[in-house]
């Protein structure tokens, strides 16, 4: 259709109207016309100038329309609205805001233009006192109003509000509107107020597919899969037809279900539907597979996809990252990059991962370079991807200074920095950043928790640990099984088996990750009774066990002495359980061996294993040889750790331990001759225990404490009463060319016995005593506490610990 056919098209009409309101001749027609313009106001230039503006911000040219509107002669409400609406797509709010508060006359057009900026800009508490305002200033909103400014109530800090404008849209009388009720039902979604949403739901005169496809998400998002699936029933029964948005919404209940017959059923639906041609709906099939461990089907529909765009490629190449195939993820990351798709787009917090969890720092600063030039870095995902591929791979520094330039630090990025400064060892920093992260009103979640228990548990800190199990009270997170399994380990490791059964026996539910961790507690504190106890009521309970299940139960054979037990499970690994021993199930069933004096069947079985001995295993030899003074075995296994050039002090002790206890001083001074000559330095002994939130550490013969006075005077009311009970000093522990009375003298003073009795005069009567120590605490010491524990009628408990505490960190904690 032409220009002249538009023309004609108007003239006739102007005609008929002028005919039937003005019976004049068509002679006056021009003049009549001309009347109506001035009548109305109509100004054919401005009329003009507000097409082109629009064209103009259609085409994203926005300085330029800018400048048309300042040259315009004559603007109305619809130039300004036209401007503002372009100024709010782009994100200004502020010059938005000033073009509106510089207008004389506003309808509601213009105050739901400016309200859509701030919901889904701005802050949506913005949005509520500007429709406030409106609705003050007497302008009344329509449908499209509370359909805008209700779009960006999306959480729950905004329920109160939202609320409020529901009550409005009752009073208002839109509560009949489909789309207002909607958009309120969606909400309430959002805001995790399921129960509203359904009774909004139920009370709505009329329904569309929009209604249910926001119900059936909510549900979704709430884990509430089976109802939402039921619901999609539900909406079959009444006639409406599904959109890509409803297949969407059950693939991911699928999802959540792990129900593969469902996803398949609704695979065969899409197809009958032809809905297996949308992209948006393939996507959302192609997640259902990956999520479910069918790689090899998600990769089969990929390439039999008629259309594929970077979300596609993005799903796939998540879901081998998932899987552990980073290999295969990176391909296809490579592919990616040959396409023409949105750059920005791409899945850099995927691959950031990926470079995380193999430590490839290069790989991640080549991902970094990628994300500077396409301006990715503004999406919080990948910058908090970014920061913790840095931290994982130990480029604090790195780390810390995107973290400090993140627009918004919420708790992911904090939580990825306290976890890799506790997957690193640094324990007390990550206690520091978790104070600060709290100190800034920032929430913890599960992941948070379960990495700053794992720093009070290596340090460890029973009272550190108690206020993290108050925090976690309040938070609500202490029916997460895995926050539930962190503070078991805490609790035990720090020596506190009564509070990590109790917490085991509080948990709604468990999994194999908690069932563990009470394995483990129990094998960690020497209790191999209970420890295979806990691991028949877990077969009973239908799990099976896993690696980590059956090396607790063979740790806990080794210290107790079980050996038949031990090579019982050991066997059944693989004829019972269908696996076969890793390294460090070979470690620990030859610590079995050898414990028990059994070395020609340890050595037998070293020589039946898969790899080579490595230096725990020679080791754990070693030590057992020094036990059982075997120093034939033991020159052997020295020799094989010495041509590892190995670093750790322990071996290298232990064969100096060995030629003391034979009196062979001058082989002792060769070992310690070749640890000077080889850089390896002794870590020295040192106990810790902790007294009204302070941890004070001592060190064998410390006479530094300010109460050593004291302490000494309880040592030596200690050794008379531990005479009359017939104890006597192992002075073959002593290991030093001394006499004998000097021996027994400076056993007397090791490092846990100055805790235990600083302890004893330090707290009440009959209360438990706690001794952490960072090395294995000697034979003699072991007879002597047991000695103590008698006479003061306290149960006492020495527990082993890789770290030390170098400071406190217990008052910062006060008030969290």
């Amino acid at each position: 259709m032409n220009q002249k056919y538009w023309t004609n098209a108007i003239q006739k009409i102007s005609s008929s109207v002028i005919t039937r309101h003005f019976p004049i001749s068509q002679s006056n027609s021009k003049h009549v016309i001309d009347a109506r313009i001035i009548k109305t106001g109509f100004d054919p230039a401005t009329s003009r100038g507000n097409f082109q503006l629009a064209k103009l911000l259609r085409r994203g040219e926005l300085s330029r329309a800018r400048q048309l509107f300042d040259e315009m002669p004559n603007r109305n409400v619809i130039s300004l609205n036209t401007l503002i609406s372009g100024y709010v797509k782009s994100g200004d709010l502020v010059t938005a805001r000033d073009l509106f508060d510089g207008m004389t006359s506003r309808t509601a057009v213009t105050w739901t233009i400016l309200i859509g900026g701030y919901a889904n800009y701005g802050p949506p508490v913005e949005a509520f006192k500007l429709y406030a305002d409106m609705y003050g200033r007497g302008t009344m909103p329509d449908s499209v109003t509370f359909t805008t400014l209700l779009s960006g109530f999306n959480d729950e800090t905004t329920i109160n509000q939202m609320v409020q404008i529901h009550a409005h849209v009752v009073k208002l009388g839109f509560d009949c509107e489909c789309t207002v009720c909607n958009t309120l039902v969606d909400c309430y979604c959002k805001c995790h107020r399921l129960s509203s949403a359904i009774m909004l739901f139920e009370e709505m005169p009329k329904r569309d597919t929009v209604t249910y496809n926001a119900l059936i998400s909510g549900h979704v998002n709430d884990g509430l899969n089976r109802e939402a699936v039921d619901l999609f029933l539900r909406m079959q029964e009444s006639g409406l037809a599904p959109s890509e948005f409803t297949f969407a919404a059950v693939l991911s209940a699928g999802v959540g279900l792990g129900d593969l017959f469902l996803g398949q059923q609704v695979h065969g639906f899409l197809i009958k539907t032809n809905f297996i041609w949308d992209v948006f709906v393939t996507n959302a099939l192609l997640d259902f597979y990956s999520k479910n461990d069918l790689l090899s089907d998600a990769n089969k529909l990929l390439y039999e996809m008629p259309e594929v765009d970077g979300v596609s490629f993005n799903i796939i190449i998540s879901g081998h990252a998932w899987a552990g195939d980073y290999e295969k993820s990176l391909a296809l990351f490579r592919e990616l990059q040959k396409t023409k798709f949105n750059r920005r787009e791409f899945p850099f917090s995927t691959i950031l991962s990926v470079a995380a969890n193999t430590f490839d720092l290069e790989l991640g600063r080549q991902i970094h370079c990628q994300i500077t030039i396409t301006k990715a870095l503004d999406e919080f995902q990948v910058a908090n991807a970014l920061v913790d591929m840095y931290a994982k791979c130990g480029q604090f520094e790195e780390a810390n200074l995107i973290f400090r330039f993140l627009s918004h630090k919420g708790t992911v990025p904090w939580t990825a920095m306290i976890s890799a400064l506790v997957q690193k060892g640094h324990d007390e920093e990550g206690i520091k950043m978790f104070t600060e992260m709290c100190r800034r009103n920032v929430m913890p979640d599960q992941a948070t928790f379960a990495s700053i228990l794992r720093a009070s548990a290596s340090l460890p800190s029973l009272s550190l640990g108690k206020q993290l199990h108050c925090f976690m009270f309040r938070s609500g997170f202490l029916s997460n099984v895995f926050c539930g399994s962190a503070l078991l380990d805490m609790y035990a490791k720090c020596g506190s088996m009564r509070d990590a059964t109790r917490a085991f026996h509080e948990m709604p539910k468990r999994n194999i990750v908690s069932w563990n961790a009470m394995i483990t507690a129990y094998a960690q504190n020497g209790d191999g009774e209970g420890t295979i106890k806990v691991f028949d009521q877990m077969v009973s309970v239908g799990l099976q066990p896993d690696s980590v299940s059956i090396l607790s139960v063979l740790t806990a054979c080794s210290r107790c002495g079980l050996v038949e037990e031990g090579m019982r499970y050991f066997n059944n690994m693989t004829e019972l359980n269908l696996m076969a021993p890793r390294r460090e199930h070979y470690v620990t069933v030859v610590d079995i061996l050898c414990r028990s004096g059994r070395f020609e069947q340890a050595e037998r079985l070293m020589g039946q294993m898969p790899f080579i001995p490595d230096e725990i295993m020679l080791s754990s030899v070693l030590n057992s040889c020094r036990i059982h003074k075997n120093q034939e075995l033991a020159k052997k296994v020295a020799e094989k750790l010495f041509n590892m050039d190995i670093r750790d002090a322990a071996s290298y002790v232990n064969m100096s331990n060995i030629y003391a206890a034979a009196g062979d001083w001058e082989k002792v001074a060769k070992v310690k001759k070749a640890m000077r000559e080889r850089g390896v330095k002794k870590v020295p002994a040192y106990s810790w225990v902790e007294i009204k939130h302070k941890m004070h550490v001592f060190s064998a013969n410390d006479k530094t404490h300010p109460r050593w006075e004291d302490i000494s005077r309880k040592i030596g009311s200690l050794s008379i009463r531990m005479e009359e009970e017939g104890y006597r000093p192992d002075t073959s522990c002593a290991l030093h060319d001394w006499d004998e009375d000097a021996k027994a003298q400076s056993l007397m003073y090791h490092s846990e016995r100055l805790a235990i009795a600083f302890a004893l005069i330090s707290t009440p009567e009959g209360s438990p005593i706690l001794v952490m120590k960072n090395l294995r605490a000697c034979s003699d010491c072991h007879a002597a506490i047991k000695v103590i524990s008698k006479i003061v009628g306290r149960e006492i408990t020495i527990k082993g610990c890789l770290v030390w505490p170098l400071v406190t960190l217990m008052e910062k904690f006060q008030n969290l």
